[in-house]
């Protein structure tokens, strides 16, 4: 909220997403400086060839987020980016061949009815323009959770060092981005604006707090979400964003007195719904027993576990236990 706090007063989105990384940056180097934890501060041309997935879709995701934000209301926001669940079920199919039960998918059905519902059927305006950026971050946020997963294979498994990395390139990153966007009058503008006739604080002030706050929390949270799909999987990550935005929305009707009409009540609540009937699911499917499957040719396999597959903890061959042809 401190974002949307931000972004209502700036033209310059991605400027502010570099101010903030530079501030997890600068944790993470005072961190190391007391000896609070150990960051890699040397160049290793391997580590930044093996992050270049990473930290583009982190630079993009969280660029195209922000312009979500700044396009809708912060209660419509968790609706505009709804679709983060579907998208991250298909990219674990298609990249780590997680194939989802009929039970996830009517999950994902029902998520994806709460998005349509929040979009068409609300009565508010709602900005197609943020709408299409909700849609696109949700869909780059699945890759990059899938993504991450096989990062921390090149940064030894520590979600730290992979946090440190993360932040760092993605703001060097950003300069040239910012710029091409055309971003430098807005970033003129804002420090030569005054203060506001009704708040007194001027547009840099706010920014500037605004930064403050929101790059020590990003800096906390980085790590925090870092280490929740390294200890889950992408999907759960998923479900726990969808649980938290739902939070958002309320507070965003107390904030900044959004209005909530009865179609995005709706809509947030379907969303929320399909979470949590994916959350029970998939539980039932990692306690349940697993039995082996019989193909025609008379070769057995053993069901993988989702967990254990989102993870990469199997090989797709790893439970075949039938005669070779």
């Amino acid at each position: 909220f401190s974002n949307k706090w931000v972004l209502n007063s700036t033209e310059a989105p991605l400027f502010f997403l570099f101010t903030q990384l530079v501030i997890a940056v600068l944790l993470f180097l005072a961190g190391h400086a007391a000896n609070l934890f150990i960051v890699p501060l040397h160049f290793d041309k391997q580590i930044v060839q093996g992050l270049v997935p990473t930290v583009s879709l982190n630079v993009v995701g969280l660029s195209f987020s922000n312009y979500t934000l700044k396009y809708v209301d912060a209660s419509f926001y968790q609706v505009a980016r709804g679709l983060v669940l579907p998208f991250t079920v298909c990219t674990s199919l298609f990249v780590l061949h997680s194939r989802p039960s009929l039970r996830i998918l009517l999950a994902c059905l029902l998520v994806t009815m709460g998005f349509f519902v929040g979009v068409f059927l609300d009565g508010a305006k709602v900005s197609v323009l943020g709408v299409t950026f909700g849609v696109v971050s949700s869909m780059i946020t699945a890759v990059h959770s899938v993504v991450i997963k096989r990062s921390l294979d090149v940064v030894k498994g520590s979600a730290l060092h992979l946090s440190w990395y993360t932040n760092l390139y993605s703001a060097i990153a950003l300069i040239p981005v910012i710029f091409v966007a055309g971003e430098a009058p807005a970033i003129t503008t804002l420090f030569s604006e005054t203060g506001s006739p009704t708040t007194g604080m001027s547009p840099l002030n706010t920014f500037l707090w605004g930064s403050a706050i929101t790059g020590v929390f990003g800096f906390l949270m980085s790590i925090a979400s870092l280490l929740s799909i390294k200890v889950t999987s992408p999907i759960t990550h998923m479900v726990s964003s969808a649980v938290r935005g739902v939070a958002g929305s309320v507070l965003g009707v107390w904030l900044f007195n959004d209005v909530v009409t009865s179609g995005r009540a709706s809509s947030i609540a379907i969303i929320l719904g399909g979470s949590i009937y994916y959350t029970w699911v998939k539980h039932q499917e990692t306690k349940s027993p697993q039995s082996p499957v019989t193909t025609k040719n008379g070769h057995q396999y053993d069901r993988l576990q989702m967990e254990d597959v989102e993870s990469g903890k199997l090989s797709r061959t790893s439970s075949y236990s039938g005669k070779p042809e």
